[in-house]
């Protein structure tokens, strides 16, 4: 029977603020430049909360919707088209919930497969659904841009959130000398990756930085955060030769600071290649270094221990707002 004639089931949005339906509809259609993968698990990100609740101003769904930006799963048909990919290999991707495209909300997904990498062997099907939006954003901005190395040292800010520590590990694989801002109760996790822990809550800028760069500024600022903690990122980098990057500048913000220590900014948007279909294939590449990383023991996902299904989705969702779930959350498909 053709795969468009099979039902599965996905969550539906119907109406932002209102909770998930769910439904048995047409497993979708393939294209010749498409994969279907069976989804095994999909990851959620604080970011999924605000599509659902109609308050991503950057990151529209169109409804009615299958939400879900991360997925893991099987490929179990390859469009005539596809060259890289074959059914059966097991693979991971940020691969839609936004501007018209299917997220992995749903039991299939037809996908473009540039936007894919093979999982790493030694990741479950959660973890690797864990680290995609995470993992490019901190790539995109450690690497791509702000080109860290062991000769850097490197803030992170929010080094104990979803994109935080996943930015961490990163950096350290790289060999750079790592810092990050968390609270009082995050020491002890951030000191544990390896990276010197601040705390935000007790010491003011200028304190760390003279502390931890006799008040030269750090090499690269890596912010998660937004807001004044961006504004502070400014004060702290490095003169001259100091980059910040953030993946929430989307403020007002003064660049004086900034530029009055001549250095630079890049801002990210991870979500672009997804809403206008450029630089996708990054993506991918992006990826495979993920799965290099983990594969050589340099980058372990770190997942809250509760399961969740669609059925559940509603008390996955309550667990992030209300910070019971500490760590990254991942539903079982």
């Amino acid at each position: 029977m053709e795969n468009s004639a099979r039902k599965m089931k996905a969550l539906v949005l119907e109406q932002f603020e209102a909770p998930y339906v769910l439904k048995e509809i047409a497993i979708p259609t393939v294209g010749d430049d498409q994969v279907l993968v069976q989804i095994k698990a999909s990851g959620i990100n604080p970011l999924d909360l605000k599509i659902k609740s109609g308050n991503a101003g950057h990151a529209k769904a169109i409804l009615p919707a299958i939400l879900g930006i991360d997925m893991a799963g099987i490929i179990v048909k390859v469009g005539q088209n596809v060259e890289d990919f074959k059914v059966g290999d097991e693979v991971y991707g940020m691969t839609g919930g936004i501007g018209g495209v299917q997220g992995s909300l749903a039991q299939y997904a037809s996908v473009d497969p540039d936007l894919l990498a093979l999982k790493p062997k030694n990741l479950t099907m959660r973890e690797a659904a864990s680290l995609p939006l995470a993992f490019i954003s901190a790539w995109e901005g450690l690497v791509d841009r702000a080109r860290v190395s062991e000769k850097h040292s490197v803030l992170i800010h929010g080094g104990a959130g979803g994109v935080g520590n996943i930015a961490v590990q990163l950096a350290k694989s790289f060999g750079a000398k790592v810092f990050a801002t968390v609270s009082e109760s995050q020491k002890t996790f951030l000191n544990n990756l390896g990276a010197t822990a601040i705390d935000y809550e007790k010491e003011s800028v200028s304190d760390y930085v003279d502390l931890h760069t006799n008040g030269d500024g750090f090499d690269i600022i890596f912010d998660t955060i937004g807001g004044t903690t961006l504004d502070a990122s400014f004060q702290a980098v490095k003169i001259y030769s100091g980059h910040v990057v953030s993946i929430l500048g989307w403020g007002v913000h003064s660049l004086a600071p900034l530029s009055f220590r001549g250095s630079s900014y890049s801002g990210i948007f991870t979500l672009l290649p997804l809403l206008s279909g450029k630089g996708r294939k990054r993506h991918g590449e992006m990826l495979k270094e993920a799965t290099r990383l983990a594969e050589n023991g340099l980058l372990k996902p770190i997942l809250d221990s509760q399961i969740y299904i669609l059925e559940t989705i509603e008390e996955a969702y309550k667990a992030i707002e209300s910070r019971i779930a500490r760590k990254k959350v991942v539903i079982e498909i």
